[in-house]
């Protein structure tokens, strides 16, 4: 079953942010943009460069009323560790939430059950908590933050301006369509 368009199911998780370990629910998320950005596990390979690309990008998503959640289903605690041993992990300033239990992986349905590990999932959620877009790539296809904003903006769009939909590869400022009986068969 597909998850866009449904409301993110509730939570409860621990997370290492800012120095400090925080709690973090779904409630928290309502009534701003988010990212929920899922990945493999702390201490490996592809999952750095792809935290420390979002971490390149947060502030430019921070200016866009964008939070960003990264979720793994290692604890808190080892987040702080990675977040101290790295330094490309060192530089996150956004909310790395851990997920031991498993429990929000599954909501968002990309648990590898047999591994206990998340899938590289992205989704970007609306104010109303309301899963907009969703990326799910194989574990050696790291993903790319630019894109992932170009893909916010083109959300906030849309949902600012009813009636127009973002075509291929919109960027912000660009032509829209508005769909239309006219428009069938002449695109």
């Amino acid at each position: 079953m597909s998850v866009i368009n449904t409301e993110i199911k509730p939570f409860t998780a621990q997370a290492f942010k800012d120095g400090e370990f925080i709690t973090v629910s779904d409630t928290d998320v309502k009534g701003k943009w988010a990212v929920f950005f899922f990945y493999p596990a702390d201490f490996t390979f592809v999952c750095p460069t792809e935290l420390g690309d979002v971490a390149d990008h947060y502030e430019e998503l921070q200016k866009l009323g964008v939070e960003v959640y990264s979720v793994s289903t290692d604890t808190h605690f080892t987040h702080k560790a990675w977040h101290d041993s790295s330094e490309t992990i060192g530089k996150i300033k956004y909310t790395m939430i851990g997920d031991p239990t498993m429990q929000i992986s599954r909501n968002f349905e990309v648990l590898r059950e047999d591994q206990g590990l998340a899938n590289r999932g992205t989704f970007i959620v609306d104010p109303q908590g309301i899963i907009q877009a969703v990326e799910i790539t194989a574990e050696g296809i790291g993903r790319n933050a630019a894109d992932l904003l170009r893909k916010v903006k083109a959300a906030q769009y849309v949902a600012a301006h009813p009636g127009e939909v973002c075509p291929a590869k919109w960027e912000e400022g660009e032509a829209t369509l508005a769909p239309s009986l006219d428009l069938v068969g002449k695109i």
